[in-house]
């Protein structure tokens, strides 16, 4: 094989060098198969059912044997897996005379279709019902389930793409890399890989010219994939990245440039548990408190007591300390049933966030007195609190109202576009910034940020996207009021050296990523993430931006 290069979008920094392995493809039930008799369906729905249920009590017990991210991925799965509406349909295909082999694929591929149409993290689920409706089949005919292979000795794991019970359960011992054809730097491929800590390449579109068991190098912070390569050159930069991440799993905060500037690095979190596991780590507080994540399923809006309760878990964690909270972020990808949503040709752009308002009468009001009761049951004095998706000047200026009458310290998400071109006006209605880069970028380059085949665009370190940042931080530091950035950007080290020469003034992220940002922060001064930041606006593109960062950083 010639030695070449495959190149997609880094998610998860590092490098790995290991023979290829790809995943199992799936099992495809006949295109025909026998008509059902009508006395033998219920049987079959039964076969159905049971084979359903034995995928669904899988992912539940992986569910209980994995830890963060991992457990709340398996368990949404699971709950896919045992959902009434495609096994309905697939019940009703049976009755119908279908196989539950054809059965099973066709009502999944119908829900699949729909996710699609709605797009967002919807058309992401797609995914995961893929990989439910390739199990139910292999369940039925009797076949080992499709996906990861076990491997006995390190490889690079190749995919077209990967489901969450694909990548939940990965031994980082033995995958010491994750590469796909397909997914973004949202997806769950993405997220679990930075909790494993391995190095991790999305939307690697040439994928397949790579060869089961043949030698790789994935650099994750680049993007490419280098086929053959040199093997003491590999050995070599993997033996300095083993380096650095003895250097990252020793690191304990608080963070602080080289020449000794503190940056508060703080935790993303979505309920009372993820606070907890987050307080033990060198988090310093919460960024971003997603409080929509406990309402997914709650038919009927919680009472006023009901929300301060789980609100209070999430307080009582990080006594004394910063912890903002993210008023309701549902519609779109995260609709809440009692929210009264209605149905949008384009949902992203649709009544969500802080539009919910519009048509749940007193909705924003009550969650607001709920936080203020949790504030007040935990001694916490004018809590940080933010709006999603506000867009025009009245509306920072009628939820910072709301929020100064129940003595809360109000702030508002900067994710569209709208608020990074005139941040000055609207920091005159707030009293701070939290940027959430990834619907900024999403806003910012037109581009669904679940779609794999725009990975490219919705990369956090395209030069518009940084400009936004860019304004909205300067617009901060003219009035002496905090930016922060709670999106994924944030837990790029490099990218984070970027953000805090742009003026950023804290960093959100999951839990795990902190460690390695920290340590980032730790090699270069302040001066320095300056300089490299004016440099990398000015770039052409999101690989420009990023090569040149990792040049002038590392």
């Amino acid at each position: 094989m010639e030695k070449k290069t495959v190149r997609g979008t880094g998610v998860v920094g590092g490098y790995a060098y290991a023979p290829a392995a790809w995943t199992r493809p799936a099992y495809v039930p006949p295109a025909t198969a026998s008509h059902v008799a009508e006395d033998a369906r219920p049987a079959e729905v039964e076969r159905f059912k049971a084979a359903a249920d034995a995928v669904a009590s899988r992912f539940t017990e992986r569910a209980s044997a994995a830890t963060g991210v991992a457990t709340e991925v398996l368990g949404a799965t699971a709950a896919l897996a045992r959902d009434r509406g495609w096994i309905r349909a697939a019940t009703k295909l049976i009755n119908g005379g279908e196989q539950a082999e054809q059965a099973t694929a066709k009502a999944i591929d119908q829900f699949v279709v729909q996710f699609e149409k709605v797009g967002g993290l919807m058309a992401e689920r797609t995914t995961d019902l893929k990989d439910i409706r390739d199990r139910v089949v292999a369940e039925l005919m009797g076949l080992p389930e499709p996906g990861v292979p076990k491997p006995t000795s390190p490889v690079v794991l190749c995919a077209q793409d990967l489901a969450p019970a694909d990548t939940a359960g990965l031994d980082p011992t033995m995958i010491k890399a994750l590469v796909t054809r397909f997914g973004g730097p949202t997806s769950h491929t993405a997220i679990i890989a930075r909790q494993l800590g391995i190095p991790c390449i999305v939307a690697a579109s040439d994928l397949e010219s790579v060869v089961e068991g043949a030698p790789i190098l994935v650099d994750g912070t680049s993007g490419i994939i280098t086929l053959s390569p040199d093997p003491a050159q590999a050995q070599e930069l993997v033996k300095q990245d083993a380096a650095l991440r003895e250097e990252i799993r020793g690191w304990a905060g608080p963070a602080q440039t080289a020449d000794g500037v503190h940056v508060q690095l703080l935790a993303n979190v979505s309920d009372g548990a993820a606070a907890r596991k987050a307080s033990t780590s060198p988090a310093e507080g919460v960024g971003l408190y997603r409080t929509e994540l406990s309402f997914l399923t709650a038919q009927t809006e919680p009472s006023v007591a009901e929300q301060a309760a789980i609100y209070s878990e999430v307080f009582s964690a990080f006594p004394g300390q910063k912890v903002v909270v993210r008023t309701l972020d549902a519609g779109s990808d995260k609709p809440v049933p009692f929210a009264n949503h209605e149905e949008e040709e384009n949902p992203a752009l649709g009544v969500r966030g802080i539009r919910l308002g519009w048509k749940n009468p007193g909705l924003v009001e009550r969650q607001l007195d709920a936080i203020a009761q949790a504030a007040e049951d935990n001694g916490v004095e004018k809590p940080w609190v933010m709006a999603p998706m506000v867009a025009t000047v009245d509306e920072a200026f009628e939820f910072a109202q709301k929020c100064r009458e129940r003595d809360l310290t109000p702030g508002i998400m900067v994710e569209v576009p709208a608020v990074g071109i005139m941040p000055d006006a609207f920091l005159k209605e707030v009293d701070f910034f939290s940027i959430g880069t990834n619907d900024l970028t999403q806003y910012t380059m037109a581009s669904d940020r679940m779609a794999s085949s725009l990975a490219m665009l919705t990369d956090p370190w395209q030069p518009a996207v940084l400009r936004l940042v860019q304004n909205a931080a300067a617009a901060g530091q003219r009035v002496n009021k905090p930016v922060g950035v709670c999106g994924e950007a944030a837990a790029d080290p490099l990218l984070a050296c970027v953000l805090i020469g742009l003026g950023i003034t804290s960093l959100s992220m999951a839990v795990n990523a902190i460690p390695a940002v920290g340590v980032q922060l730790g090699k270069v001064s302040l001066q320095k993430c300056q300089q490299v930041a004016a440099q990398v606006v000015e770039s052409r593109n999101s690989r420009d931006a990023k090569e040149l960062a990792a040049a002038l950083l590392r």
